[in-house]
């Protein structure tokens, strides 16, 4: 099941209303950015990993993304391929 929200705000809506394994985010977002989104939905889903999928990848950015609970940042600018990557060992870590 895959829900979809235009904003932050929408976003923490849609995942309370589909209880999902993983949220991906932009940062920048209208409403409420990424950022805060996130705060709010770790604080609602602690287990809940996210990921940040933003053109912006600059290390203020990514400072900002892994203080507010995001776990992994990819920048638009790779292939989308890297982001199911990402979401796919977030969703099923292997053993080391």
């Amino acid at each position: 099941m895959c829900g979809k929200a235009e904003n932050g705000r929408l976003a923490i809506e849609e995942a309370r209303r589909l209880h999902p394994d993983l949220i991906v985010l932009d940062l920048l977002m209208p409403v409420m950015n990424g950022p805060d989104a996130a705060r709010a939905l770790k604080c609602l889903m602690p287990s809940v990993p996210l990921i940040t999928y933003s053109a912006f990848e600059d290390g203020f950015s990514e400072q900002l993304a892994r203080l507010a609970g995001i776990s992994v940042l990819v920048s638009k600018r790779q292939h989308v391929s890297v982001l199911i990557d990402k979401a796919g060992g977030l969703l099923h870590p292997t053993a080391a």
